[in-house]
């Protein structure tokens, strides 16, 4: 199996304060290394086009191309006008959806959040739109904050930055967010014929079918190579970020569930269980798992203010953060799995 979850570039600790601490036994993101490992270099320049090695995605070297903030649907018109005029000699670019302009993004690097030897030129440290509606709300659109990483959703009238992608591999990494309804900006359902998300495609990966499997207490997810716990409220009650790493290691003190390796989750691989194709919870296949809360914790820390911690909300998949001190946010174990060990990207090519 080819592993399709990469890890993050985090590789400090961080105590609630925000101050650095040893890695050691801290059972935080930059602690452990699991999934799809970064190539070195990443990126490579050819002319005025950026491919991505890890994700097999390519990317207009200039991330402002439109120059000048759009509507969702005026961004959608600018991507159908470069593949009229073949722009950059290519007519199959396209507006990322939110998986594919997330796998962008840095979490140790801000202003911009992108990695540290990216090659890009005119980033904008604000808001770019993505190609996916909310499911919930699908007058609204998701963007993704290329400052300091956050990934919201907001009115499709409102106007947000442009940067098109195409395939640069026939078989990218990266598996689909779970939509596959179009919308209109006014929200309405339409057909998918030349709308650049709602695709179920050769741009994306495929779930695998099942995509879950079920075991006692715990949920082994066959396209990340994660296992979680079933129950998707460990404490019981939300609690602060030291409590919620301090659970997990609990857990592995008592071998629960016959492992010691269990952890709280990196944002990307908590990331990795939404599913826009749905809400309330946006997570794929919810009926598997048992109480679902709003909002959890992960176990990487926000360099942009960081006695803050990257969270999840599980209502509509957004990606925010909290502050470390307060009990605001819920605990979801996860373990790696033996066939879901860590990969370079070098080796999937």
């Amino acid at each position: 199996m080819t592993r399709l979850l990469y890890t993050t570039d985090q590789t400090g600790c961080f105590d609630a304060a925000g101050e650095v601490i040893p890695c050691e036994n801290t059972l935080q993101d930059g602690a452990f290394k699991t999934g799809l490992r970064w190539p070195n270099p990443r990126f490579r320049i050819e002319e005025e086009i950026v491919p991505d090695r890890l994700t097999g995605l390519a990317w207009t070297r200039n991330a402002a191309p439109a120059e000048f903030p759009l509507s969702w649907e005026e961004a959608l018109d600018y991507i159908r006008q470069m593949n009229t005029e073949r722009a950059f000699g290519f007519g199959d670019w396209r507006l990322p959806d939110r998986r594919e302009l997330f796998s962008l993004v840095s979490h140790s690097q801000i202003n911009p959040s992108l990695p540290a030897d990216h090659p890009f030129i005119e980033v904008f440290s604000g808001y770019y739109w993505t190609a996916t509606t909310c499911a919930r709300l699908p007058r609204q659109a998701w963007y993704v904050h290329m400052g300091g990483a956050r990934l919201f959703k907001g009115m499709k009238h409102g106007s947000y930055m442009v940067w098109p992608v195409r395939n640069y591999k026939d078989d990218p990494i990266l598996p689909g967010t779970g939509q596959t309804t179009c919308y209109a900006p006014s929200g309405d359902p339409i057909p998918c014929g030349g709308v650049p998300d709602g695709r179920k495609s050769k741009t994306e990966s495929p779930w695998p079918e099942p995509r879950f499997s079920e075991e006692s207490e715990v949920v082994t997810d066959y396209l990340t190579g994660l296992m979680w716990t079933r129950n998707a409220d460990l404490t019981q009650a939300p609690v602060n970020w030291k409590t919620a790493l301090e659970a997990t290691a609990s857990m592995n003190r008592q071998s629960a569930f016959g492992f010691s390796d269990w952890r709280l989750p990196s944002i990307r691989e908590l990331e990795s269980l939404t599913d826009m194709g749905t809400h309330s919870p946006a997570v794929a296949s919810a009926f598997r798992f048992e109480n679902i809360r709003e909002f959890y914790w992960s176990s990487t820390t926000s360099v942009y203010d960081p006695p803050y911690a990257w969270t999840l909300y599980t209502v509509d998949g957004n990606i925010g953060v909290g502050f470390k001190r307060k009990a605001d946010f819920h605990v979801w174990p996860v373990r790696e799995t033996a066939f879901g060990g860590g990969i370079s990207a070098d080796e999937t090519a």
